[in-house]
């Protein structure tokens, strides 16, 4: 989120402790039953067969020729991970995104092209160029090492030796997570791979690999214990034989996340790697104990002795004595918790109002009510303390030590503390989303770090100076610092790349990839409709659905994309009655109900009463506007929550519909997705991420749970109600947080009393999203992980569904109820539409035939044919498409002709097994033009002019003439079928009057 949006930061700095993993255990559950049992990891060896299950989905599909446009957005951009430029041309740089592949740009950061589309996976930890090779040789260390909640998993190293045309699979299919690729400065065939492992579960297959051969093996040299990753690595670069490896222990789960260890520490190799010590142990006075998190190092150029590391230290804070003393009679959380009955009781009733005031009660509740509530025994004196408190409050009532920065003068055998004062809201509890120290090549007392905030210190260190600007959004991960002149600085972070010349003072954006992560999206029903959603830390956008990427707007001044909110985007709902209310929010159900035309906004309270069960909310809550009223709003966090009237009042309606949650540092048990039957009012849905689905005929008043009969223990991630049967309900699973990435996906036509298997074709690839098409309920749409896939046959069979979809997460999408296009939010690359109306008219009597052609719709002539806007311009030739079913692939001949026989236009095409789309450019073959004059003569009328045709203006070709004309098509094997063509004349109505 952008730096104005500070203080929304800290009030949700715990959030990026969002989601983890489940124990390591044992037996992969099959998708095609119910399952008890727990959940185990896929294998490397597996997700290297699910790609290529993928590629054969993608080589059977029938929906190959349909396309999608990219409609953005793109200024916000998304997390950036690292930075590769060339010394000797800085105008030429590569960028990772964590979740939207590589990049490169050769002007500066004015334009870049995607290089890594189509592999395996595409998120990446980290890059290395070989820039001997003029920027060819490329090493991709596959899956982000930032352990967010939405950080995928890689799937080894690839490498590039023509500059990104093709990719080689190195290995390291285990590693999942990879921190740092460091290239042998002279040696082509070495290199060092920090690999930070499962991000979910515990795996041997971490710590420090060296390959001697190009990749073609790799040798594990430094292993810790099985939650213990090499997060960093970082060459001497005077010498290559001496490294130091950072490692870092850590667990996650869905419920909690432990974000430093004992483990964690900075080891030294001086034999190229091949064997490590720990140089931060008691006795070179770096920090000891369970607090020690994730730790970055930078090696000065000038003084390779000299290192700089920084350290996450999550130990509690020393208790400052006069603060302390200060604060002895003051009311506190914790006190309360320890607290007797009697000893409330007496308690003075202004110390009590003073912490309800702190924490922000209500003003119904008071120091006397609250008394007579503990007295009648209504509530405990530790209802108190939980209305307001989660499970982050004690890591914020103790503060935490934070961001440290050590330096060592004799490369590494003693340290030494640098900054003389706490780093404040430098890391805060989520240290461990960033990481990374830099020292400038030219000054060795010049260092930055890379966090929240950028800051720099001029003197090694000890003091500090923000280098956050207007521009420059917040959250940076990576930092590139001219050799030549230190001045200039290319900065990535949560908000794409950032360029200075100043040292940081000023900086300008370079974010035209659509890179954005969207969690969800929306559309409105405005003309043209508009798209909305919410994204990763980039806030919730709106923008028209026809929107195409150009710099235009840089003139006059207005982006067509609008935000509506900051914070993490999350879901969104629009009513469409006016296309002007919205309801949305960031992370953890904080929701609003935005009146686009005017800015309003009402914040979305949710009941909550002393002594109640706790509310809690998902990372992302659920919202949803009734499909028959939509004054009607429902509401998710572990309750369901019901407002009449567009959420100015709410009403709890239920009790806790999942398992009961769990203790940790993240909310679970938490209601993850709501649909209501567009059939009948209040036949409601909710899933879990606790692996409940629950049933409600009542709009809420009552629910049941159908969940019994689906695979246990994992993420519902979509429920979505049938548009045909009222009975039907689909639904799809996720395993992600326990690294877990079989695909679940189930159907049932009995209100989920029994569910059925479907897409058992899918490849193993956590499924994201389930939706069924509007107009053909045989359609459906399911986006996994890695990509978009769609059935003809009610789940039967899918293909995927992605022409030119790059292979990032498909995260939500929808389909537009009245324009039949299909839009899809992807989590690294903004959002793509693809017009779907054609698809939707694949029934079986189509996909029975041997060919078939598609009605065709008119088309209307223009002076303008054959004219170009410039002589410096080249004429660019007309496009009408024409939509064909071909059953099996083979060559097929297009014939436009009159109704006389006559044969305007012949094409030739090479037809494949699906939809194709043979595209005439409306002209008229030379051989037939005098026999096409003489055609509209005869058919003219007696009064009407003589029919000469002529040449475009510029384009030197006939156009085909306003009439009736069929269109034959005919396969190489005899399959023949025909439509008509319709050519109108446009009518020209004078300004003039």
């Amino acid at each position: 989120m952008f730096k104005h949006l500070l203080s929304l930061f800290l009030l949700c700095s715990l959030a990026f402790s969002t989601f983890a993993q489940k124990k390591k255990q044992t037996n992969i559950p099959s998708a095609n039953m119910p399952q008890t049992n727990t959940l185990a990891p896929n294998s490397g060896v597996e997700r290297m067969a699910a790609f290529e299950k993928r590629k054969a989905l993608a080589a059977k599909s029938l929906v190959n020729n349909v396309k999608f446009r990219s409609v953005g957005p793109t200024i916000m951009s998304g997390r950036v991970v690292d930075i590769d430029v060339n010394p000797e041309n800085p105008s030429e740089f590569f960028v990772a995104y964590a979740s939207g592949g590589l990049w490169k740009t050769q002007n500066n950061g004015q334009s870049f092209t995607p290089l890594f589309d189509n592999e395996a996976v595409m998120t990446i930890g980290d890059i290395a160029v070989d820039w001997k090779t003029n920027g060819q040789s490329i090493w991709v260390g596959t899956g982000e090492s930032n352990s967010s909640r939405s950080s995928y998993a890689g799937l080894g190293v690839y490498k590039t030796a023509d500059g990104g045309k093709t990719w080689q699979h190195l290995g390291l299919s285990e590693s999942h997570h990879i921190g740092r690729i460091v290239l042998h400065p002279t040696d082509p065939n070495v290199a060092w791979v920090a690999v930070a492992g499962h991000l979910y579960t515990p795996n041997a297959e971490r710590g420090i690999y060296k390959t001697n051969d190009g990749g073609k093996t790799w040798q594990q040299t430094l292993f810790i214990d099985q939650n213990t990753g090499a997060i960093w690595l970082e060459a001497d670069p005077s010498n290559a034989n001496t490294l130091y490896a950072c490692m870092w222990y850590k667990t996650r789960k869905a419920w909690d996340f432990e974000e430093s260890g004992a483990a964690s520490g900075i080891y030294k190799s001086t034999d190229a790697g091949q064997t490590w010590k720990n140089i931060s142990t008691v006795s070179s006075g770096f920090p000891q104990g369970v607090g020690n998190g994730r730790i970055g190092v930078a090696v000065s150029p000038q003084n390779p002795n000299l290192i700089y590391a920084v350290m996450d230290n999550q130990a509690n804070r020393p208790e400052d004595v006069k603060e302390t003393l200060k604060n002895a009679d003051k009311l506190t959380a914790t006190k309360l918790k320890a607290m007797s009955i009697e000893t409330f009781l007496a308690l003075d009733d202004a110390k009590i109002n003073d912490y309800l005031d702190e924490k922000g009660f209500p003003e119904k509740y008071s120091a006397k009510g609250l008394k007579e509530q503990v007295k009648s025994q209504k509530i405990k004196v530790l209802d108190i303390v939980t209305f307001t408190d989660n499970a982050n409050d004690d890591l914020f009532n103790t503060p935490i030590v934070g961001a440290e920065v050590y330096r060592s003068e004799d490369g590494g055998n003693s340290w030494k503390r640098a900054n003389t004062d706490y780093l404040d809201n430098i890391y805060s509890t989520y240290g461990y989303y960033f990481g990374n120290i830099w020292v400038s090549p030219s000054n060795s007392n010049k260092i930055v770090l890379t966090a929240y905030q950028l800051i720099r210190s001029e003197d090694s260190g000890k003091t500090f100076k923000s280098m956050n600007a207007d521009n420059a959004h917040a959250d940076h991960h990576t930092l590139w610092i001219n050799p030549k002149n230190d001045q200039h600085l290319i900065l990535g972070n949560d908000g794409g790349i950032n360029i200075s010349y100043d040292n940081g003072k000023t900086w300008f954006h370079a974010n035209t990839p659509a890179v954005g992560q969207f969690y969800a999206v929306n559309v409105d029903m405005a003309k043209p409709y508009n798209v909305y959603g919410g994204l990763q830390d980039n806030g919730v956008w709106t923008g028209p659905s026809t929107y195409k990427h150009d710099m235009g707007w840089y003139s006059d001044g207005e982006y067509p994309y609008k935000r509506l909110m900051g914070g993490d985007g999350m879901q969104v709902a629009v009513d469409t009655r006016d296309n002007q209310t919205v309801y949305t929010g960031y992370q953890f159900g904080n929701y609003f109900r935005i009146n686009k035309a005017t800015g309003e906004q009402k914040y979305l309270t949710m009941p909550q009463e002393m002594g109640d069960i706790k509310n809690r909310f998902n990372w992302q809550s659920p919202i949803l506007l009734s499909k028959h009223n939509q004054d009607i709003v429902y509401f998710g966090g572990n309750r369901f929550f019901r407002s009449m009237d567009k959420g100015e009042n709410w009403k709890t309606l239920s009790p806790d519909l999942t398992k009961g949650g769990k203790q940790g540092n993240v909310p679970f048990g938490t209601i993850t997705t709501i649909d209501e039957s567009a059939l009948k009012f209040g036949l409601l849905y909710i899933g879990t991420d606790d692996g409940l689905v629950q049933i409600s005929k009542d709009g809420g008043y009552n629910w049941s749970k159908v969940s019994d009969g689906l695979p246990q223990n994992l993420w519902i991630t979509k429920v979505s109600a049938s548009n045909v049967q009222e009975s039907r309900v689909y639904c799809s699973l996720n395993g992600y947080r326990d690294d877990h990435f079989v695909a679940y996906v189930y159907v049932s036509e009995d209100y989920g009393q029994t569910w059925q298997n479907i897409g058992q074709n899918l490849p193993a690839e956590p499924i994201n999203v389930v939706k069924e098409d509007p107009k053909n309920q045989n359609i459906l749409y399911v986006g996994t992980d890695h990509a978009l896939y769609i059935s003809l046959d009610r789940g039967k069979n899918f293909m995927q569904f992605a022409s030119n979809l790059p292979a990032t997460p498909v995260h939500d999408l929808v389909v537009h109820p009245r324009d039949n296009e299909l839009v899809v939010g992807t989590h690294g690359r903004s959002i793509w539409i693809a017009d779907v109306s054609l698809i939707q008219q694949l029934s079986d009597s189509v996909l029975t035939k041997e060919l078939y052609v598609f009605p065709l719709k008119s088309q209307n002539t223009s002076p303008f044919w054959g004219r170009i806007r410039s002589k410096y311009e080249e004429a660019k030739p007309l496009s009408y498409e024409i939509a064909f079913y071909q059953k099996k692939a083979e060559k097929t001949t297009v014939k436009i002709q009159t109704d006389k026989g006559l044969i305007l236009k012949t094409l030739q095409d090479d037809a494949e097994t699906g939809l194709n789309f043979a595209s005439y450019d409306l002209t008229i073959d030379k051989a037939a033009v005098a026999d096409y004059e003489k055609y509209l003569n005869d058919i003219k009328k007696k009064d009407d002019k003589a029919v000469k045709l002529e040449e475009g203006q510029d384009t030197k070709v006939v156009y085909i003439k306003a009439g009736k004309y069929k269109v034959i098509i005919e396969s190489a094997s005899g399959a023949k079928t025909e439509s008509t063509l319709e050519i109108k004349t446009t009518e020209r109505k004078s300004k003039r009057g």
